[in-house]
């Protein structure tokens, strides 16, 4: 798979538009055991681009199992319903948290298939979002 080179001032200029935290499961960088990454929302081998407008940060788990989908299959219909897209859609229009914060819900067809897709309820992240959580830090802010 062909990979571009991201500018460090551009993998900068993500990280902080991101607030420093996933922007599929909001992680928070500076509690994760992963590394994160400036991805392309739109993969370069499906044409897209190194424009600011097409990278995400996403920690590695989100970002390895998203890989180069964009797009997911409704188990029911046999629909292709599109990834969330951190640059055009807004989180809280697909996604909010349950009732103790720890795990998210998709509120559309598109933030169900994302958060199957990307596995954004795992085992770790809810241990991460318990243990930030504790000390204030979870949920993110906005």
């Amino acid at each position: 798979m062909p990979r571009a080179y991201i500018p460090k001032k551009d993998r900068k200029a993500v990280r902080k538009r991101a607030n420093f935290c996933c922007e599929y499961c909001k992680a928070l960088r500076a509690f994760s055991p992963t590394t994160f990454h400036v991805e392309h929302i739109i993969p370069i081998v499906s044409g897209g681009d190194n424009s600011l407008e097409n990278l995400a940060h996403a920690c590695g788990g989100c970002n390895f199992n998203k890989n180069t989908k964009t797009f997911a299959r409704n188990p029911e219909t046999g629909e292709t319903v599109p990834l969330f897209h951190p640059r055009k859609d807004k989180w809280s229009d697909h996604f909010k948290w349950n009732d103790e914060a720890l795990k998210i819900i998709g509120i559309t067809l598109t933030g169900q298939l994302t958060i199957r897709v990307l596995d954004m309820n795992r085992e770790g992240l809810v241990n991460l979002r318990k243990a930030t959580k504790a000390i204030g830090a979870h949920p993110p802010r906005a």
